[in-house]
């Protein structure tokens, strides 16, 4: 209870400016050197003091606070040490003193302990690899699931395609069966129209008109044929035979048809590669093929536009689209392009499909892509349609290269034929 009374007793004691013998320059250098050092520690706790605050997630925040109150005891006790220039309550002063020595005795005794610690903590440097080694682990990461991303895509699509040609070769199967029961019958009808024919007796009106009623009915004997023979090629049972063909050839003799019979509304470019290697497939099945193929590119003109047909080499282990998995020996493509209306993704899923078609009744059979998907399944290769609605359609042909040792390419001069009733059946 005494104790304040007797920090605050000043009597008899002297100010410290009587020990500078009350010299003025003593006395301000004294005061002056004093208010600066308290103001600078109190400055200095203050920054402190609002960086724990502010950053109180930081390791060893206490110590901050500690040493902000250590810095404002200080600062105090020199504050002191300015008014005992004039008063002499060193009894306060003192007190001051302790609390500042208390506290900076309590942090030192802190600190010892920690210091090890303190050293332990990461430098810069090794903060910077640190950091460096995680954003190399999260861009492996990254690209880890990318091409797990990748993968799943593929494994999908590739899935994709194992059920469509799965569900094609069913309709496959059964087309061929039923065509091929279908042309023994037509055969059988053919057979009997030719013997009635013959059986007829000496023209007159009557028998006449019983022949064209004969030929009528036999030439749409003969075109329900030519759909048969289409139905065995995408049930890849038709009767094929293969010999080493000059692509380039095939589809130079269809263009030069092409250019001279689709009419003036359609422009007809090919693009063919120069050193194109050689086919072993069935040319005039590969003629009537892309015949098909520009006969519905250009229905999916009505207002004219360009068919483009290209050709080119694609080596094993490529992919000829994006969408495509690797081929496993080399290919030949033939791509027939058109800038018509396009499909859908439903429709171009369907389009291989014998009698599918988006035509009004009468004017198309559906057969045009079925068979040649059928011819290019049964040349040991493939076809693949891509369509965007509005830009066109692109049906690309793939067949394996043959290999033909010391030899050039073949030349051979094909005659066209079937582009009346191609034209006439799609």
């Amino acid at each position: 209870m005494d104790l304040l009374p007797t920090l605050l007793d000043s009597q008899g004691a002297i100010p410290a400016a009587a020990c500078m013998s009350w010299r003025p320059g003593l006395q301000w250098s004294h005061a002056g050197f004093d208010a600066l050092i308290a103001i600078s520690f109190l400055s200095i706790a203050g920054v402190l003091a609002i960086f724990a605050w502010k950053r109180s997630e930081l390791i060893f925040g206490a110590i901050f606070w500690s040493l902000a109150f250590v810095l404002v005891a200080c600062g105090v006790a020199h504050a002191f040490g300015v008014w005992t220039i004039w008063q002499p309550y060193y009894g306060a002063s003192a007190a001051v003193k302790a609390v500042a020595a208390i506290a900076a005795l309590g942090t030192a005794v802190v600190l010892w302990p920690l210091l090890q610690k303190i050293l332990s903590l990461p430098s810069p440097e090794a903060l910077w690899c640190a950091n460096e080694a995680l954003r190399v682990q999260i861009q492996q990461r990254d690209e880890a699931m990318c091409a797990l991303e990748t993968e799943r895509c593929e494994r999908r699509k590739t899935e994709e395609m194992l059920h469509q040609a799965q569900k094609m070769d069913a309709i496959g199967q059964l087309t061929a069966g039923i065509a091929h029961d279908f042309n023994n019958l037509m055969t059988a009808v053919i057979g009997n129209l030719e013997r009635a024919r013959r059986l007829l007796p000496n023209p007159n009106e009557g028998s006449k008109q019983l022949v064209r009623a004969i030929r009528g009915a036999a030439l749409a004997a003969e075109r329900a044929g030519v759909l048969t023979h289409r139905l065995l090629a995408f049930g890849r049972r038709q009767a094929l035979a293969p010999s080493v063909v000059n692509v380039n050839d095939v589809v130079e003799h269809v263009a030069d048809t092409l250019r001279r019979t689709l009419g003036g509304n359609i422009r007809v470019i090919t693009t063919l590669m120069f050193d194109l290697w050689p086919a072993r497939v069935d040319a005039d099945a590969l003629e009537s093929a892309v015949i098909n193929l520009a006969v519905n590119a250009r229905d999916a003109m009505p207002q004219g536009g360009n068919l483009v047909i290209t050709t080119r080499n694609i080596a094993a282990g490529t992919k000829a689209t994006p969408e495509m998995a690797s081929f496993l020996l080399d290919q030949i493509e033939i791509a027939v392009a058109d800038t018509g209306i396009g499909m859908s993704e439903d429709i171009a899923s369907r389009a291989f499909e014998p009698f599918f078609t988006t035509k009004p009744v009468g004017e198309g059979s559906g057969l045009g892509l079925s068979q040649a998907y059928g011819f290019a399944v049964q040349s040991h290769g493939t076809a693949v349609l891509e369509s965007t609605p509005g830009k066109g359609t692109t049906v690309r042909l793939y067949l394996p290269r043959v290999q033909i040792a010391g030899a050039a390419q073949p030349q051979r001069t094909l005659p066209y034929r079937f582009l009346s009733k191609a034209a006439a059946l799609q």
